[in-house]
């Protein structure tokens, strides 16, 4: 994390002063005074509480309470990157189990009061995980279990912030659904103004380009992947650079649905889905001439050898190849045609047109 990002953290979630305890009473002698500050130490300690006061004036910072909260009360603020029902005991594990070997959440999440909502006294502005686990352990043995959280007087904006910086560090929060995200706060934070959204989270424009431009590409095309986690920044870019192409964007549409739905049925005969290389593959195969040769495809029986395979392809048709003793059963040779048909059509080559 940058320098001036750590700093804008922690000033938006600094306390005033910590409190001193207070010192041991002796029974015998009564109460012992503290020993006296230095004149120098009453100087540096004022000049602190009034640099705590004039960041409260200036309303970025309003409030800071930390309390121990019943998470059924408190909702996960929509402006937040992570898709809350994306998440799962298995993308959980290693949070709840530190929670469980720690006693307790150790790590308050940050949150802000909410009004208007019967059902909700708050919301998560960063924490969205540690909510998730708590709400999993109090559903699982453990009912005693709070949510500790930091309350925070945040407007939407410096919120969304926030919650980037938070999701910055993490891995489990893909490409795509910060750069939607993003999107999003671009209308409804910075009036459209890329320039100014970049200069507000401290990132360069040109990422911040790139980043609303995979945001653009259109769902059918992220359902071709066995995951939207799958879409990368770097790739996703250049893919999504293609639908400037009128025609090009309508072939990539067109293939996108194939790949989808042969997406689905790996997943019912209990396949591996096609990995994010091997779709992204196909999608820009799409786009080049039909004059160009179609680049060879094998489909492979589920013991890994050969099985069906597209020998050559031209104007007049095409020769394909059912491989001997590969252990295909025949509702896999029948799979795999499709495959090889899918491909063909990907590559303009389509023979069903």
């Amino acid at each position: 994390m940058a320098r001036n990002q750590k700093d804008y953290l922690a000033d938006l979630l600094a306390d005033d002063e910590a409190p001193v305890p207070a010192p041991a009473a002796d029974e015998a002698s009564g109460p012992i005074a503290p020993p006296a500050r230095p004149d120098r130490m009453r100087g540096t300690t004022l000049l602190s509480r009034e640099s705590a006061l004039a960041r409260v004036a200036t309303g970025e910072v309003r409030q800071v309470t930390q309390m121990l909260l019943d998470p059924a009360r408190v909702r996960v603020w929509t402006g937040n990157a992570r898709h809350y029902n994306h998440l799962t005991e298995e993308n959980c594990r290693e949070l709840i189990d530190s929670i469980l070997a720690e006693g307790g959440q150790k790590v308050p999440a940050v949150v802000r009061r909410i009004d208007n909502d019967p059902d909700h006294d708050f919301e998560v502005i960063a924490g969205t995980r540690r909510h998730w686990s708590i709400s999993w352990l109090r559903r699982n043995s453990y009912p005693e279990m709070q949510f500790v959280a930091q309350v925070v007087a945040l407007d939407d904006e410096a919120a969304f912030r926030l919650a980037d910086l938070e999701n910055r560090a993490r891995k489990d929060v893909s490409d795509l659904e910060r750069a939607r995200n993003y999107a999003a706060a671009l209308r409804q934070h910075y009036g459209n103004h890329m320039t100014r959204m970049a200069d507000r989270l401290k990132v360069s424009k040109g990422w911040l380009s790139k980043m609303l431009k995979v945001a653009a590409l259109p769902d059918v095309v992220v359902s071709a992947f066995a995951s939207p986690d799958d879409i990368q920044l770097k790739p996703a870019y250049v893919l999504a650079q293609l639908f400037d192409d009128k025609a090009r964007a309508a072939t990539i549409t067109s293939a996108a649905k194939q790949i989808a739905k042969l997406q689905a049925e790996r997943r019912m005969s209990g396949d591996l889905p096609f990995p994010a290389a091997e779709v992204l593959r196909r999608l820009h195969l799409a786009t080049e001439s039909k004059a160009d040769v179609a680049e060879p495809f094998t489909y492979k029986s589920k013991i890994g050898r050969d099985a069906l395979s597209l020998v050559s392809s031209n104007r007049q048709g095409a020769t394909i190849r059912l491989h001997a003793g590969s252990g295909a059963t025949e509702d896999e040779l029948l799979r795999g045609l499709r495959e090889a048909l899918a491909h063909l059509d990907a590559s303009g080559r389509g023979l069903l047109r």
